[in-house]
Formats: structure tokens, sequence, C-alpha cells
């Protein structure tokens, strides 16, 4: 059996990547394909995201590719999260992960309807409420903010009690129409820090909609492009990220003729059977990587990156805050003060050099943000002390 060293995972982790020098890119696009998908659930995310792998990255290249050419598409998917995916995945994305989110959600309305003593009929309400803002996008080229959907669609515009938070029966309605594939995000009316959609209907935005294709098949996709950016990885990785079950993983993995490996500590790995060769040390790098980044959340087993920090940079529902990385390994975060330098706090030593350059990636990033702030929200200790 082919063994894959705790080493050669930080060697892949650089190259795939995109974060050793040699690796970097030219696009967000290509830093999205790279990634598999870019994490957006913090809409900064996916800028500092792609600062950190793309030379000379302007915040206007993501909303271009977001905006203009739609060659980036936000869309709610595994584990509940909403991803910047590349605009070739999306039927994919659509068929598998997103597809269960959405059944997940359209049960959640249902219950809460009943509940709320609004019908006797829940599967009818979420069909007519379904129908209602259709139509009402279909006639908004533009599209419409939340709350002006609330206004157009009187049967959704009430709260039941028993939401999460009080929220509007429209937040899941339009949370359930998202993840079918049913409404996208459209133009951002908040600014790069802060998500202010316009939601639209998939085919003002997006046009004639691509082929359709099957649960198992858009699986299978998802699955090989993990193990493309993130392999190898362990079984309960690739179901932890996917938000799926073991069934389908396997089934995926077996489709896709993927291939076991050792891993250091006696696990077992997958990696796609044109992808055995050995990958060499990339060389020195610095990093520091946004709240959320896909290459800190890209597994669930962590320790060949993570080390002992994790309880310092998760908050108690998994979240991880921003990152420093050197050569590899997670050494610490970084924040920034009130008048938004940033500042790296270390959780690990690192040689001096080694820090001269996280503190002038430090430098570099506090140019780029120009004093703007970016709110961590997460409450993990190392961003808070």
């Amino acid at each position: 059996m082919r063994h894959v060293s705790d080493d050669e995972r930080r060697a892949r982790l650089a190259t795939r990547q995109a974060l050793a020098p040699a690796s970097r890119l030219g696009s967000p696009e290509a830093v999205a394909a790279a990634m598999t998908a870019l994490h957006a659930t913090e809409p900064p995310t996916v800028h500092l995201s792609c600062w950190a792998r793309v030379p000379g990255f302007e915040i206007a290249d993501v909303d271009r590719a977001l905006h203009r050419d739609k060659t980036l598409v936000k869309q709610l998917a595994m584990r509940r999260t909403l991803f910047a995916f590349p605009r070739d995945l999306l039927p994919a994305v659509w068929a598998s992960a997103s597809a269960r989110v959405a059944g997940q959600e359209r049960a959640k309305i249902a219950k809460e309807v009943l509940a709320a003593g609004l019908t006797t009929d829940a599967d009818a309400w979420v069909d007519r409420a379904r129908e209602q803002v259709l139509a009402v996008l279909s006639d908004a080229p533009g599209g419409l903010q939340a709350a002006e959907l609330r206004a157009a669609v009187p049967m959704i515009d009430q709260r039941t009690g028993h939401s999460t938070g009080g929220t509007y029966l429209a937040t899941n309605v339009i949370v359930y129409l998202g993840a079918r594939g049913d409404v996208v995000r459209g133009l951002n009316s908040g600014g790069w820090r802060v998500s202010r959609p316009q939601w639209t209907t998939n085919a003002h935005w997006l046009g004639a909609p691509p082929p359709g294709v099957g649960a198992a098949q858009g699986y299978r996709e998802l699955v090989g492009r993990w193990l493309r950016t993130f392999g190898p990885g362990t079984e309960d990785d690739v179901v932890w990220w996917l938000g799926a079950t073991k069934a389908i993983v396997r089934a995926a993995l077996a489709d896709l003729d993927a291939v076991r490996v050792s891993l250091d500590g006696g696990g077992t790995g997958w990696l796609l059977p044109d992808d055995l060769d050995e990958v060499a040390d990339p060389g020195h790098w610095v990093a520091l990587l946004p709240t959320l980044d896909p290459t800190v959340m890209g597994w669930r087993g962590r320790d060949f990156y993570l080390g002992p920090h994790g309880p310092q940079l998760f908050d108690r529902a998994g979240n991880a805050v921003t990152t420093a990385w050197v050569d590899g390994r997670i050494v610490g975060c970084w924040v920034q003060d009130e008048a938004g330098v940033v500042r790296v706090r270390l959780l690990a030593d690192v040689p001096a050099a080694a820090r001269r350059e996280l503190d002038a990636e430090a430098a570099r990033l506090t140019e780029w943000l120009g004093g703007e702030r970016v709110t961590i929200r997460y409450r993990a200790p190392a961003v808070l002390g």
C-alpha cells in the first residue's frame, strides 16, 4: 500500500492549494477551481482567500467573477454552508449536496407552518410559497432583497415563533429555494465585507440551465474534486466535508476507483488513481489565511497541520478563525488593532526569519485593506486575547 506521510500531506496542501510561492494562481476562478469551492459564509473570506493565493489581487477581481462574468456563483451546499463555486460545478452541487440541504429545509418549513396553524397541508403550503416567490422574481430581472420579497409575497411575511431567533418564514423559504437552485444571490449592495444580496431567479442570472445530473453523479464529481484538492483524506474527512452519509461517500469512492493509502498514525486515506506519485516538498512558505478559509476547513482530522492549537483557533461550533502558517503548519492567527493594522499572534515558536516573514505578510495585508477592518465573528480564544 502506498504510504503518504504527514510531511507529504503538507507538501500536497501547499502545492494543490496555491499556498507555496511557486504554486500561486492568477485569478479568483483559478483559486476556486483549485480549492473545489471557496467558503462564503463570511463575505470577506472569498476575497481574503484569493488575496493569499493571487499575486496582485484586487477586490474588483472577485466582484467581476461573481457579478459581471458570473464565473463564480454563491450556493448553499455542504453542511448547510455557503460556498462560491466554479460555475461548471453547479449541476453536480445542485443534484447532491444542495439537494440534501433543500430536503432538510423543506421539512423544517413544513414543521413550522403546521405548528403555527397556518395550514393543514404543509407540502401544498410550501409549493404555493415557492410558486409565488418565483412568479414575483420572474417579473423582477434585477432581483429583490429579502425585505422586498416579504412585502411582495404576504404568505411568507410573518414570524411563526418557532424559527430560531424568531426569523421570518421568508428567510426559510428563500434558503430552501436557494438550496434547490431556483434562486441565486445576484448583485450585492452591501460592499465586499457585507452580504446584502439581490435575490433573483436562476434563469435571470445564469440563463438557460445546464443539463442536469443525477445525485450519484453529482456526489461522484464533488468527491473527485475534493480528493484532487485535499487528498489523501480519510473516509471520515470526506463524510464530514460533504455533510453526507458513509454510504454516499463509499459509493462515490468506489465509482472513482479511489485508491487506499496508509497515513502516519495508522489511518487509511484515499487518493485518485492518477494521483499516486509522490509530491515533493515545495520549499519554505508562510501565509495568513482568513476566517473559514477552505484549507483550514478541508478535513475533519486536522492534526497534521493544526497540531495542538484547535481549542485556541476554533469556536465551540467548529468555526475556524484567522490563521498564520509556516511550512504547512498553523502557528498562530492574525487580528487587526483599532487602527486596522494587522498583527500576528503566535501560538508556537518559529524561527526569527519566519516571524519576520509573517510580519511582512501582515504589513502587506494591512496596506491592502487600506484601513478597512474585517470583523472576526467567531469567539475562539486566540483572537480574543
